[in-house]
């Protein structure tokens, strides 16, 4: 999402990098053009107006001019305005002393209210908290029955009432429920409209007075760039909502609502969605949104969705082998197949500091690594288990049976005879135990 705005910003910075010192002139021209790329990344002109006054207060305020690397910590002063302007510091949700605790999700139609409720019951049920779904949305066509095919993925049950109950007594019976079955947590749907309208936001007080509501999440779409802003400000006038997710951050919009959304409501975002699958939604974290839109990636989140992907017994058991100089395809097979689970490869790259610049224009598919592991499932076991074995004849029928040809099988064995020699290394003497934390890329 931010590509476009890392771009302009990396520019700038270069550009300061060239100066052998600084005057408050050429930080103005550099924070002239850092206004330009926020404006063009859909950023509210109050909202940069402020973010730049503060930066040159801080940046002349700190001695800038006389650093010995001026461009750098200029650098460091953006990137701490821009973790206060996210919203400074990671915001949990609050959970209720007595459960269940409930959440209420309010937003337009089509911002991904229902499936942003599935993902957060999957988040709570990986955390032996279970919730229960309730279906108040009673007037979108199929709404109740997507509650339920996404409920039913997340192994979540669902409240929804009979035809043509009222979407505050449904609220008030699950209410009930949970409480009945020992439920922890209590996940509101509620209605959309393609538009706010009087009718809609009196149904939400409606339920936000019954159920007492300890969490309500404004969902939004951050593809609407600025119009997500002012909805936002609209929703929390009314409904004095308590942190937001932002949805759809694996899109190709400009950034400006993540930017914009927190200083214009008070409230901070809690949660982004990055794709589509149920456990596409993080936590957000202000310094590690900062560091990535300024191409420091972020690789605490990297090691945290290996982790995730890769489960603590296979990680043993995979440092064994390495401890052993025995890492062979099998072992490489299992951390393709953890690699997929981490997401999408372009998202996993920008994680990784400098990785961006470095494949700037070039385009990463997400099905990079079907055709090796085609190849490698082609092999038999002894021949993934001895790969020296693969002589001519093999490696044709490999070839055949996976759909590529014999220089592809001849590039994956060259490569794969180069990822060994890497772990050899790694095993005499730079594996520590336990810091086997995240999946080898490999070649």
């Amino acid at each position: 999402m931010f590509e476009q705005l890392s771009q302009r910003l990396d520019e700038v910075f270069r550009q300061l990098r060239g100066h052998g010192r600084l005057t408050e002139r050429n930080i103005d021209e550099s924070l002239r053009e850092i206004r330009r790329s926020l404006l063009e990344a859909d950023v509210s002109y109050p909202v940069a107006r402020t973010f730049l006054q503060r930066v040159k207060e801080r940046a002349i305020g700190r001695n800038v001019l006389k650093s010995l690397t001026p461009g750098q910590q200029l650098i460091r002063v953006v990137h701490d305005e821009l973790v206060a302007l996210l919203g400074g510091e990671s915001s949990p949700l609050r959970l209720a002393d007595h459960p269940p605790t409930v959440i209420m999700l309010a937003g337009l139609q089509g911002c991904g209210k229902t499936t942003v409720a599935a993902k957060l019951a999957r988040q709570f049920r990986l955390q032996q908290r279970p919730a229960l779904l309730v279906a108040a949305d009673v007037y979108r066509p199929a709404a109740i029955e997507q509650l339920q095919t996404l409920a039913a993925a997340v192994g979540v049950p669902v409240y929804s009432g009979p035809p043509g109950s009222d979407p505050v007594a449904i609220c008030s019976e699950a209410l009930v429920q949970a409480r009945q079955t020992s439920r922890s947590v209590v996940i509101i749907d509620t209605a959309g409209r393609l538009s706010i309208d009087e009718e809609m936001m009196a149904e939400l007080e409606r339920i936000r007075a019954a159920v007492q509501p300890h969490e309500i999440l404004f969902v939004a779409d951050s593809m609407l760039g600025q119009d997500a802003v002012e909805t936002a400000r609209r929703f929390h006038e009314r409904l004095e909502f308590t942190g937001v997710v932002l949805t759809k951050l694996d899109g190709d919009a400009r950034g400006g609502a993540a930017l914009s959304i927190r200083e214009v409501t008070g409230k901070p975002i809690k949660f982004a969605g990055t794709g589509e699958k149920v456990e596409d939604l993080t936590a957000f974290h202000p310094d590690r949104m900062a560091a990535r839109i300024l191409g420091m990636g972020d690789v605490l989140s990297l090691v945290e969705k290996a982790e995730q992907a890769v489960e603590r017994e296979q990680a043993r058991k995979l440092e064994e082998r390495l401890r052993r100089e025995a890492f062979t395809f099998e072992d490489f097979l299992e951390q393709l197949q953890a690699v997929k689970k981490m997401g999408p490869l372009d998202q996993l790259l920008g994680m990784i500091p400098g990785a961006s610049k470095a494949l700037q224009g070039v385009r990463i598919e997400d099905d990079a690594f079907k055709h090796v592991e085609a190849m490698i499932r082609a092999m038999t076991r002894q021949e993934r288990l001895q790969p020296h074995i693969l002589n001519g004849s093999r490696r044709r029928r490999i070839a055949q049976g996976s759909g590529t040809s014999i220089q592809d099988v001849n590039r994956l064995l060259k490569q794969f005879e180069a990822m060994q020699k890497m772990v050899r290394q790694m095993s005499r003497g730079r594996l520590r135990r336990g810091k086997v934390a995240m999946p080898l890329l490999g070649g």
